[in-house]
C-alpha cells in the first residue's frame, strides 16, 4: 500500500519534486500525494499539474493543510531557515519526515531536529541527492571494491558563474555562508563518504570577491582530514568568470595505493600504476573509462524509494537525520575555521554544540 504523503513547497527546487523525483515512485505504488502546500500560490500550480492534485489539495497554510490531511509523511523543501517550524507541524501530527538538505540553517536547530525526531518515535531522511547520483555512486563502488589499495587523498572541484544576484535563487544570495550552506553540503558530504570515515579536522578559507553580488562568502577552499588516516581538498566557487565542474558535473579524483580514479562531468576513468615506469605521465580524458552504474532510479528519485523501504521495515537509509548530523558537522566547522582561521575538530565541535543544545532546553 502506498504511504499517504504531503509535499510542503513546490515552487523552486519544489518544482523538480512534482516533475521529476515524485512520479516515478508515485507509478511504482509507493506514495500518494494527499495534499501540496507553498507560501506561493502560483507555485501549487507545480502539483496540481505533475501530480494530479485538485485545487481543494492545494494550501498555502500549512497548519490547515496537516489538519485537514491524514499522512504518514511530509517532505520539507522550503528554504533551510524554516525547516525546524515544518518539522515541529508534522511530529505534532505523528508524522514522519523527507527533508531536503541541510537538516537546517543552524547546527543548534539541526542538533534540536534530531533529537526532537528522536524523542518522538519517528524517521526523518535527508536527500543528500548528490551522494546518490549515477556518477557518484559509480565511483564509491569502485573505491569500495579493494582494487585499488589504500585510499590516501582525494579532490573535489565545484566551479559556477552564479554571480548575479539571484542566478542561484534568490535567498542564497541573501543568506549567510551560501557556498557552504548551499553547496559544500553536497560536496564535502560526497568527501566524506567516499573517504569512508568521518572527518577529524577540517580547515576553510571562504570568501566573497567584489563581482560576487552575494551577502556571504560565495568561493571557499577547504583542506580535511579523516579518521582513517586519508585525506581531501575541497575547491568551491560560485563566482567565477565560466563553470568548468557545476551541479551534477563535478571533478572528483581518488588517489590511491595502486590506481588514480577521476570523474569528471560524469566520465570516470581508470589509471592503474604501473611499477615498471618512473616518472610515469598521463592525461585526463586519456584513462579507461568506466562505465556507470545503471539502475531506474539516481538522486532524489531513489531517496523517495530508500525512505519508503525504511519506513517498510528495513534498514534505515544512510542520510538519517542522526547519521546526517555528520554532514551539516562538517559545514559550520567549515564556516567556523573560516570565521577564526583556525583549523576545527570536527567531533568536539558537534559534541560541544551537542552540549550546548541540551543545556539550553
Amino acid at each position: 500500500m502506498a504511504y499517504k504523503m504531503i509535499q510542503v513547497g513546490t515552487g523552486g527546487f519544489g518544482r523538480a519534486w512534482c516533475e521529476r523525483f515524485l512520479p516515478p515512485n508515485i507509478k511504482d505504488g509507493l506514495v500518494e500525494v494527499v495534499a501540496a502546500v507553498d507560501i506561493n500560490p502560483d507555485a501549487l500550480e507545480n502539483a496540481r499539474t505533475n501530480l494530479g492534485l485538485r485545487a481543494d489539495q492545494c494550501y498555502t497554510d500549512l497548519g490547515k493543510a496537516f489538519a485537514e490531511n491524514h499522512a504518514d509523511f511530509c517532505t520539507v523543501v522550503v528554504p533551510p531557515a524554516f525547516h525546524e517550524s515544518v518539522v515541529d507541524m508534522a511530529l505534532s501530527h505523528d508524522m514522519h519526515i523527507l527533508s531536503e538538505k541541510p537538516i537546517a540553517d543552524t547546527l543548534a536547530a539541526s542538533i534540536r531536529i534530531a533529537g526532537k525526531v528522536r524523542a518522538a518515535g519517528k524517521k526523518m531522511g535527508v536527500t543528500m541527492s548528490h551522494r546518490f547520483d549515477q556518477d557518484k555512486t559509480t565511483l564509491r563502488q569502485e573505491l569500495r571494491s579493494g582494487r585499488y589499495g589504500r585510499l590516501d587523498y582525494l579532490v573535489c572541484r565545484f566551479t559556477t558563474d552564479c554571480r548575479t544576484f539571484a542566478s542561484w535563487g534568490r535567498f542564497r544570495h541573501e543568506i549567510p555562508d551560501p557556498l557552504m550552506i548551499e553547496g559544500a553540503v553536497h560536496h564535502l558530504d560526497i568527501l566524506a563518504d567516499l573517504a569512508g570515515a568521518a572527518c577529524d579536522t577540517i580547515y576553510a578559507q571562504t570568501w566573497n570577491p567584489p563581482w560576487g553580488e552575494y551577502a556571504g562568502d560565495s568561493q571557499g577552499l577547504v583542506t580535511l582530514h579523516f579518521g582513517n588516516g586519508s585525506h581531501a581538498l575541497y575547491e568551491g566557487a560560485t563566482t567565477n568568470a565560466v563553470g568548468l565542474n557545476g551541479w551534477a558535473r563535478e571533478y572528483l579524483r581518488a588517489e590511491c595505493e595502486r590506481a588514480t580514479l577521476v570523474l569528471s562531468r560524469r566520465r570516470l576513468e581508470r589509471f592503474a600504476y604501473d611499477p615498471s615506469r618512473s616518472w610515469h605521465e598521463e592525461a585526463e580524458g586519456q584513462g579507461e573509462e568506466i562505465p556507470l552504474l545503471q539502475q531506474p532510479k539516481w538522486a532524489n528519485t531513489w531517496l523517495i524509494e530508500k525512505f519508503v523501504r525504511w519506513l517498510d521495515g528495513g534498514e534505515p537509509m544512510e542520510t538519517n537525520v542522526e547519521d546526517n548530523l555528520q554532514s551539516v558537522a562538517l559545514v559550520f566547522s567549515a564556516v567556523e575555521s573560516s570565521r577564526t582561521g583556525q583549523p576545527v575538530r570536527v567531533q568536539e565541535y558537534l559534541a560541544q554544540a551537542r552540549q550546548a543544545v541540551t543545556s539550553a532546553a
